[in-house]
């Protein structure tokens, strides 16, 4: 699992050396990025980390809205997690979904909510919210603010369900998130 780039510098063209992490791997096996520093900023498109690519959150779907993603450390950087950063536009919303891995998100900027199991939360700058595995949740900006949240998930991890529709409706009957579960 193995995938080795080495370090040139070619006129202004940095190739760095990348090992994907492997968990048989020993600390000392393990060859990470060199120290590198990426800035938050404001751009037109919103607040984004230099130098990091803008990925779509999702291939595509109608069960989420005005989300993108950034990776900031996936399996190069030597360590089993990887931190993404997303940026909700006001109004909008990540897919609410479940799967076995759990999420550590701290909300970076803006307000919103996230519906995590059977409970609502009103989320502002500096909030951590744990995400057990197996957990319904969904985050949401507020109708006149965006949301910009880091996430750390498990490099390995498996894929996300959607609630199938007996589900969803019995979720959307529910006393406290149903008004706002977004599908």
């Amino acid at each position: 699992m193995r995938q080795n780039l080495e370090l040139h510098r070619l006129s202004d063209c940095i190739v760095r050396r990348v090992t994907f992490f492997n968990p048989k791997m020993t600390m000392a096996e393990v060859q990470t990025l060199p120290a590198t520093l990426r800035r938050f900023q404001a751009t037109e498109e919103g607040f984004r980390w230099e130098a990091v690519p803008l990925k779509h959150y999702k291939p595509e779907g109608s069960h989420f809205r005005d989300i993108t993603r950034q990776v900031l450390f996936g399996p190069e950087s030597g360590l089993p997690a990887e931190l993404r950063y997303f940026e909700v536009e006001p109004g909008g919303y990540s897919t609410f979904e479940r799967h076995e891995h759990v999420h550590a998100v701290l909300i970076l900027r803006g307000r919103g909510r996230a519906i995590v199991g059977e409970q609502l939360f009103e989320v502002q700058p500096f909030d951590l919210i744990h995400v057990p595995a197996w957990t319904w949740h969904q985050f949401q900006a507020a109708e006149d603010e965006a949301l910009g949240f880091l996430c750390m998930v498990a490099v390995n991890r498996d894929r996300p369900t959607r609630p199938v529709p007996e589900e969803a409706e019995q979720l959307c009957r529910h006393p406290v998130i149903g008004p706002y579960v977004r599908l």
